[in-house]
């Protein structure tokens, strides 16, 4: 899907709000160096101070875009992880604008031009989707929930439109049937909503199919009217509680889809 050119007042809204975003980096990426290098040998795995961090980095995001998020239900406390519809690139800053998270992501993102960058600073847990590696990584999610860590997952395997949620994918809650986590392995089911900007194409935030990453973060930079974006968090799922990975993901995939707008309901996942 082809995103059009910014006209001249775009392309000056693309320039400022770039120059705050970098600003803000600049300013805070020291900062989170600093904190990491006291809080590793201290904390190990655990996130007590850095998180809040990257948190306040992706808050900042947010407001220099303009996006309004609005949130539902409580994110839970405990350690466990985090399962949410996935549409766009945005979905990293709206999710850790609002929770100190980490994402678990496949290991190609790392490489990716500012989001692989931002994933890494951000403390994402990379993996590669390789069933020889399945102990290696169960055993590294082990240790980060252990840490008191909470990981983020897109079990549809791919983003959309914004205006769908796809079918689960089962293989991603595997790790969490283990005999080490599932006794203490909680589900957090979340869903995002994204709501376009007044006259803008409905998945004006989608970021999906073959669509280029420059054109269209250009065009929600360039954007005079920002959109909003809702959070609902569900009630969590502990684990334990269902017989297989199957079970686990249909559950997880009706509740997210359960809370979307009625008129995105009935469109195929």
């Amino acid at each position: 899907m082809a995103t059009p050119p910014p006209g001249a007042m775009g392309r000056a809204r693309i320039a400022w709000r770039a120059a705050l975003l970098l600003a803000v980096l600049v300013c805070l990426l020291p900062l989170l160096l600093l904190v990491r290098l006291v809080e590793r040998p201290l904390a190990g795995a655990r996130r007590p101070v850095s998180g809040y961090v990257v948190q306040g980095f992706f808050r900042a995001c947010l407001a220099i875009l303009g996006l309004r998020l609005t949130l539902r239900g409580t994110p839970m406390r405990q350690a466990g992880a985090v399962v949410a519809n996935h549409s766009s690139w945005l979905d990293i800053f709206v999710l850790n604008a609002r929770h100190r998270i980490v994402f678990v992501s496949k290991s190609e993102v790392s490489g990716w031009p500012v989001i692989g960058f931002l994933a890494r600073a951000a403390g994402t847990l990379f993996i590669r989707r390789d069933a020889r590696e399945a102990q290696a990584q169960t055993a590294a999610l082990k240790a980060r929930l252990l840490a008191g860590q909470q990981l983020v997952f897109f079990p549809e395997g791919t983003s959309t439109d914004g205006l769908r949620v796809l079918r689960f994918k089962p293989t991603l809650f595997q790790a969490f049937l283990s005999p080490e986590l599932k006794p203490i392995m909680h589900v957090q089911p979340v869903t995002v909503i994204y709501h376009a900007p007044k006259g803008r194409d409905p998945a004006f935030y989608g970021w999906f199919g073959d669509m280029d990453f420059a054109p269209h973060a250009a065009a929600v930079f360039a954007a005079p009217r920002a959109g909003r974006v809702e959070l609902i968090y569900h009630a969590p799922l502990y684990v334990a509680d269902f017989a297989d990975r199957k079970a686990l993901a249909a559950e997880a995939e009706r509740i997210v889809r359960g809370a979307m707008p009625p008129a995105r309901q009935g469109l195929p996942g």
